[in-house]
């Protein structure tokens, strides 16, 4: 992998939206949960719209005998009224890349690391948050960037990098 990328950022699948993600990847991916992003991930930064596709996915995936958590950095009023729409359970203001917040969410779904993933837009944050407490990582790619907030868009080069460099080596990522 090279000193220069640690492991801690290599997602185990990299997919271009959430819902192209299917019920035997997850199977082959040996989890039982998702704890999924919500801004860029499932809809556009501090928007509380989702498509039909995306809030189809989460049913399929649901009735698919998968559980999921929404699992954000965001507040807690918006999180909250996407997870019930969406009828899922949320942890808000979880504080990615530290593991506190994918601690809590595996905790509501009364899961083990390893029987989760994370799905999400930010290689550090979503994955690097994964990988802390020892989940599988699902990278997607983000809807709208140039909706995101400076502090987003400052990491988005080096990130270009770092996937570039694994795109050369033949890794997931």
């Amino acid at each position: 992998m090279g000193w220069w990328i640690p492991r801690l950022v290599v997602p185990d699948l990299r997919i271009e939206r959430i819902e192209q993600l299917t019920q035997e990847q997850l199977t082959a991916l040996g989890v039982r949960a998702l704890l999924v992003d919500v801004d860029c991930t499932l809809c556009r930064y501090q928007q509380e719209e989702i498509s039909a596709q995306k809030t189809e996915w989460v049913r399929s995936t649901l009735k698919g005998g998968f559980q999921l958590c929404l699992v954000s950095n965001g507040r807690a009023g918006r999180i909250a009224r996407l997870a019930e729409r969406l009828g899922v359970p949320f942890v808000a203001g979880a504080l990615k890349p530290f593991a506190f917040g994918c601690r809590r969410a595996l905790r509501k779904l009364g899961l083990a690391p390893p029987e989760a993933a994370m799905v999400g837009d930010q290689l550090f944050a979503d994955v690097l948050a994964a990988r802390w407490v020892g989940m599988k990582s699902i990278l997607v790619r983000p809807i709208h960037p140039e909706d995101e907030p400076w502090f987003t868009r400052m990491k988005r080069p080096l990130e270009r990098w770092v996937l570039r460099q694994l795109e050369k080596r033949g890794s997931q990522g």
